[in-house]
């Protein structure tokens, strides 16, 4: 009787590799790379390797693009990981605690946007310039450029 061998782990993956695992394009994953957010390392033919805790990353970086994270942002996140291990519970909530005050501030900013939308549209003006209810006498350009309504300055000036 012959038996089976477990499959072995593999320690590391080629870019075609992690595009099937992770769901993600290779040239998503090129993309990601040259933005600093994950690593390879180069075999002597020049083929980019992957370490496997970069499947973790990968699917860091898009849980968060779809929350509207900024590459910005994912890329200071990812930069409290640590190399050259998987991240555990303690690391991912840190990633977590950081995120929390700008995804509730968005959180806000939201639910104010989708109030004020339907305040505005409700009249029928449609224009914000133009319109005695929700900016009387164009107010708001004083407080300067930009959505000021929705960027949270109605304390100042009426706006």
């Amino acid at each position: 009787m012959v038996q089976e061998q477990p499959p072995r782990i593999v320690r590391e993956l080629t870019i075609g590799q992690l595009a099937e695992r992770s769901g993600v394009a290779t040239s998503a994953l090129r993309f990601y790379e040259e933005q600093g957010l994950i690593s390879s390392r180069r075999t002597s033919g020049n083929q980019r390797r992957y370490h496997r805790d970069t499947l973790r990353r990968v699917a860091f970086i898009r849980v968060s693009q779809n929350v509207g994270m900024s590459l910005q942002a994912i890329r200071d996140a990812l930069g409290r990981l640590p190399e050259g291990r998987t991240p555990d519970r303690a690391d991912w909530a840190e990633v977590s605690a950081f995120w929390r005050a700008d995804l509730d501030a968005r959180i806000r900013q939201l639910t104010r946007l989708r109030d004020d939308l339907t305040d505005c549209i409700g009249c029928g003006c449609l224009s914000l310039e133009s319109c005695m209810l929700a900016n009387p006498y164009d107010v708001c350009a004083r407080e300067g450029s930009g959505p000021r309504r929705l960027l949270g300055d109605e304390g100042r000036g009426g706006c």
